[in-house]
């Protein structure tokens, strides 16, 4: 979530004057867009639809079809969120002094994600302080991801892809690694890529819902593109290239997941009817991220960030609204979704069980459409309030 300077863009609209450049990176700011209104899709469901959760993967046999696309729509987000963070910081530092600005912005901005994941975003979340568990989720997991990406972005740019093509594609090696609660290592390893319940000095406990190494190797290939998006490379060699790079993990994800021995540790399989077996073969473990998830997400999102480039100007600044103010929008959603969901629940009473759902997943996609015009013009008011203000604190939100 590394903020494009303001200086190359006036309310999600590009600068008269940098049009060539600024393009590019509205159409970053698009595709952030694009993957936070899907996941302001899944927030809605995990506030107005807990009498139906679901698990990861998903449980095939008693997951509603419709639930379950609504759920792998939303698989989109973290892996494009945490590539574009890695290509933001690239473009960061072409434009604000080179390796050291961004290694200094990303650590600085790292850390700030984490402090924010385990205060207002946790709050959030529970209502409830101090909280009895802490959830390290996306946030989390985007400012461990800066941190580390600002110490491997000093390294040469072919190393640097390297290491982010050996986490994607062999991290799965270590899914047999396993730590009992309570031994030594577990909580490094939980951290790492071992999803679970870290016990806290004070009684909480913390839940690592986004194992961080994955991660670490997506923010690195996000920012072994960056030279992609120079200035002196023109558009269409880029899209080519986006879109080469599009299919090619498309085709590999495709390959493995046939193949059915690597890539993901839950084969798929034959359901009593084509519908099943195609939602078997969809169905990929997000926590921690597999090389299958991550091929079929990132593949996607490449094809995205190049089609969005002939996007009708006006549906583009549409979405560069929502992606020119990712975090703020990301805060704001949380609380409005759980404030909604906590006045209904005091003006109508529980509908289901103890929760207050709505009654079907097409009425969570309506209720995402409603709640999306607010959040448009509460992020249209803050992109402006940054372009208008010099202070430092701003770069950070």
């Amino acid at each position: 979530m590394v903020q494009q300077p303001a200086a190359v863009q006036v309310d999600g609209q590009p600068k008269e004057g940098t049009a060539g450049r600024a393009a590019r990176i509205v159409t970053i700011d698009a595709l952030r867009g694009v993957v936070m209104l899907l996941m302001l899709v899944d927030h809605a469901r995990e506030f107005f639809y807990l009498h139906a959760q679901v698990s990861d993967p998903v449980n095939v046999a008693t997951t509603p079809p419709g639930l379950f696309f609504t759920r792998l729509t939303a698989h989109l987000c973290a892996p494009v969120f945490v590539a574009l963070t890695g290509l933001s910081a690239w473009l960061y530092g072409q434009r604000r002094g080179g390796r050291r600005a961004a290694s200094e912005f990303l650590l600085k901005r790292g850390l700030f994600l984490v402090l924010l994941e385990l205060t207002l975003i946790n709050f959030a979340w529970t209502f409830s302080f101090p909280a009895p568990t802490y959830y390290l989720q996306v946030i989390w997991a985007i400012g461990l991801s800066m941190i580390a990406l600002a110490g491997l972005l000093w390294l040469p740019r072919p190393v640097l892809i390297g290491v982010g093509l050996v986490i994607v594609f062999g991290h799965n090696l270590l899914d047999p690694i396993q730590f009992e609660a309570g031994t030594p290592g577990a909580t490094l390893w939980a951290i790492l890529h071992d999803r679970g319940f870290i016990e806290l000095p004070w009684g909480a406990r913390a839940r690592t819902s986004y194992p961080l190494l994955p991660w670490i190797g997506v923010i690195a290939l996000g920012h072994g593109i960056g030279t992609w998006f120079s200035s002196q490379l023109g558009p269409a060699v880029r899209r080519f290239r986006l879109c080469s790079l599009g299919l090619a993990a498309l085709a590999l994800f495709l390959v493995l997941r046939v193949v059915n021995v690597y890539g993901e540790p839950v084969p798929w399989a034959r359901g009593a009817t084509p519908l099943t077996t195609v939602l078997s073969f969809l169905n990929l473990t997000k926590y921690p991220p597999s090389l299958d998830f991550l091929l079929l997400t990132l593949g996607m999102g490449a094809l995205l960030l190049a089609m969005l480039e002939r996007l009708p100007s006006r549906l583009l600044a549409l979405l560069t609204t929502f992606g020119a103010a990712p975090l703020f929008f990301y805060l704001v959603h949380l609380y409005l979704l759980h404030g909604l969901n906590r006045v209904a629940l005091a003006l109508f009473g529980p509908n289901q069980g103890t929760h207050f759902s709505v009654s079907n997943v097409l009425s969570l996609w309506a209720l995402a459409v409603v709640v999306s015009l607010p959040l448009w013009f509460a992020c249209r008011w803050f992109v402006r309030l940054k372009a208008r203000t010099r202070s430092a604190w701003m770069s950070y939100l």
